[in-house]
């Protein structure tokens, strides 16, 4: 695989450096306090260069790299003989259990704001749903199905499930680790409830 050019990392690196300065004036001021254009100020960019990176302040906190990562991950393994729920405990494994302590503690941040926030538990269920989507389509793809098939929707159904389960947790409990908890839950779908 190649690496990203410098243009790719450039934008990587401002996607970032507003998403961090998003979470830090949110922490310190609160949410309703916090503006784009003091998010844009504290990471460097102007009001415009936020919008096209992210079209709201709610888009700054709940976009992440991770699906894509988990997609690209899963294409690996479509060929595997194992169960989609398998596949998925194994992606989830190889995707979450190479974060750092930092990146965990955002996603922690993250999660909690999804969970506290009214305007970003709104938006949190339009991103399960996408999130959903996107494993039916490779459960759908992996078994030969169509992703409307009613098991590709009740396999995906419960992958959510089980994660959404875990995010409010591991939010609860912090001493767990995120990879951790996931691989509990999915080890309890994969042996069948």
């Amino acid at each position: 695989m190649n690496s990203p050019g410098l243009r790719e990392r450039k934008k990587a690196k401002t996607r970032l450096a507003i998403q961090e300065a998003a979470y830090r004036l949110i922490r310190e001021q609160g949410y309703d306090a916090t503006t784009v254009d003091q998010i844009a100020a504290a990471a460097e960019v102007s009001p415009a260069t936020f919008f096209r990176y992210f079209p709201t302040k709610e888009d700054a906190l709940l976009q992440d790299e991770y699906d894509p990562l988990l997609i690209e991950n899963w294409r690996k393994h479509l060929n595997d003989k194992a169960s989609p729920v398998a596949v998925a405990r194994r992606v989830v494994a190889e995707t979450l259990g190479a974060v750092s302590a930092h990146d965990e503690e955002i996603i922690r941040y993250r999660t909690e704001l999804m969970f506290q926030v009214p305007q970003l538990r709104a938006r949190l269920w339009d991103n399960w749903s996408q999130t959903q989507r996107m494993i039916n389509e490779l459960i759908a793809e992996q078994l030969g199905l169509d992703a409307g098939d009613i098991r590709v929707r009740a396999t995906g159904g419960a992958l959510i499930g089980a994660m959404l389960a875990v995010f409010e947790v591991w939010t609860a409990d912090p001493d767990q680790g995120l990879a951790k908890v996931l691989d509990e839950a999915l080890a309890v779908l994969e042996g069948g409830v």
